[in-house]
């Protein structure tokens, strides 16, 4: 169990550094940021073994995402109105439900010694 809630709280931090980076370094930044979320959420469900492995940064990557396309009070925006920031978030929610919904191979069971 606290590995799911570690799982997601990496998700929400590489949502918020890729939410920065993907804009500030165009189109390597993007790629980075997509990349890097990718690796955290295929990690996740290997490391599990398990859908859940992967759903949990999933779900905390896409919540922060979307929370950090509201406005603030005083105007700001964390994204911008550009094509690289509409990448980052089809391509993360595409990515976290790509890695989420692949089947992954059970672990390996030890035979028996007298088989």
């Amino acid at each position: 169990m606290l590995v799911y809630l570690v799982l997601v709280l990496l998700g929400v931090l590489t949502s918020a550094a890729g939410a920065l980076v993907q804009s500030g370094w165009f189109p390597g930044g993007l790629l980075l940021a997509l990349a890097g979320a990718v690796g955290l959420f295929w990690g996740g469900g290997k490391l599990c073994r398990t859908r859940v492995g992967a759903a949990a940064p999933g779900i905390g990557w896409i919540v922060t995402a979307f929370l950090l396309t509201a406005p603030r009070p005083e105007g700001d925006f964390v994204f911008g109105a550009g094509i690289g920031s509409y990448v980052f978030l089809l391509g993360g929610v595409l990515a976290a439900v790509m890695c989420a919904t692949i089947a992954l191979p059970a672990p390996p069971v030890p035979g028996h010694k007298y088989r």
